[in-house]
C-alpha cells in the first residue's frame, strides 16, 4: 500500500546534501524515472519530480503548480524550476558525497546535474543567525495532516535564502529579535513584537484557512557564503504560497523584516511521490 517517503516525516539528519538537476534535450524520460526508482528509496534519498519532467511523461499531478515569482515593496521572490530535487540525508559527509556520484552517473543521460548543495545542523536545530528554527512546525499526526495528501505523496517547496551576516551584524541585538519576533536567548515569543516580524508574517494558524505546512529547512554553507535551505513538505502548495504574498507585502504592505539581512535566490516546488513496497510509486 502506499506510503509517504519516510525521510519527509523522519527528524533531521545531521547531515544533507541537495542535488538539482535538469533534464536534458531529446531523452528518454520514462527510462530516466525508472533509474530513479532505484536510487531514491524515500528514506535515505527524498525524491522530488518537477512540472517539465511530469509533463515529459504525460503525467499530471492534482495541485502542483508553476512556482510564481512574487515581488513586493524591495524585495522579490525568483523562480527557478528544475527537472528533480533529491535530498539526500545521512551523518557523513563523504558517504553523501559518494551516494552522490552514483546517484548522478545512474541518471544519466536523462538528467544532468545542475547544483549541489550541502545542509547541516547547527546548534541542535538553530539558524546560523542563532535563532531556532521550525519553532511552530507540527509534529505527529497533525504534521503527517500539513505534509502528507491522502495518496501518500507530497508536494515540497525549495528555497536557498542567503544570509548577509554583515547586515545582520549590524544590527543591535533588540532589532534582531524585532526581525524574527523571538527572543534569540530563550526563544519566546515577544508580545510587543512589530508587526513586520517574522513570526507575525507567518503564523500559520492566522490565515484563512489555516496555512500550516512542514519545515525539513537546514543551514548550508559554500566557502564563506551561507544561509537556509529552506525546504517546505505540504499537501498542496497554497499554505507556502499564502506565507510567502504575506512575506513580500502582498496582502498588507507591510515586509517581513527577514529581508533585512537574508534573501532567496532559488524557489521550485516538486511532486514527492509516495512509495509501495520500498520504490518509488509513480504511476497514477
Amino acid at each position: 500500500m502506499p506510503a509517504p517517503q519516510p525521510g519527509i516525516l523522519l527528524p533531521l539528519p545531521p547531515l544533507s546534501r541537495y542535488l538539482v538537476f535538469a533534464l536534458e534535450p531529446d531523452t528518454d524520460v520514462a527510462s530516466g524515472l525508472a533509474a530513479l526508482q532505484h536510487v531514491a528509496d524515500g528514506e535515505h534519498t527524498v525524491a522530488g519530480i518537477g512540472q517539465a519532467t511530469l509533463s515529459a511523461v504525460g503525467r499530471k499531478v492534482s495541485g502542483l503548480k508553476p512556482f510564481p515569482p512574487l515581488a513586493g515593496p524591495g524585495v522579490d521572490i525568483p523562480s527557478t524550476p528544475a527537472a528533480l530535487w533529491l535530498w539526500l540525508r545521512g551523518d557523513d559527509r563523504g558517504e553523501l558525497l559518494h551516494r552522490s556520484r552514483r546517484i548522478t552517473q545512474a541518471l544519466a543521460p536523462v538528467f544532468r546535474l545542475h547544483e549541489a548543495w550541502d545542509g547541516f545542523k547547527h546548534d541542535s536545530g538553530r539558524d546560523l543567525t542563532g535563532y531556532e528554527d521550525g519553532t511552530e512546525n507540527p509534529t505527529g499526526d497533525a504534521a503527517s495532516a500539513a505534509a502528507i495528501a491522502a495518496d501518500g505523496s507530497s508536494l515540497v517547496a525549495v528555497q536557498r535564502w542567503v544570509h548577509s551576516f554583515s547586515h545582520f551584524d549590524a544590527l543591535s541585538p533588540a532589532e534582531r529579535d524585532n526581525c524574527v519576533g523571538r527572543c534569540r536567548a530563550d526563544n519566546a515569543e515577544l508580545d510587543d513584537a512589530p508587526a513586520s516580524a517574522h513570526v507575525k508574517r507567518t503564523a500559520q494558524e492566522s490565515f484563512s484557512p489555516e496555512a500550516f505546512v512542514l519545515r525539513r529547512s537546514m543551514p548550508w554553507a559554500d566557502g564563506m557564503a551561507a544561509g537556509l535551505m529552506f525546504v517546505a513538505f505540504g499537501h498542496t502548495v497554497d499554505a507556502f504560497q499564502a506565507q510567502m504574498r504575506r512575506m513580500v507585502g502582498l496582502d498588507d504592505g507591510i515586509v517581513d523584516a527577514l529581508f533585512r539581512f537574508t534573501r532567496p535566490v532559488s524557489g521550485a516546488y516538486f511532486w514527492c511521490p509516495p512509495v509501495d513496497g520500498g520504490m518509488l510509486k509513480l504511476g497514477a
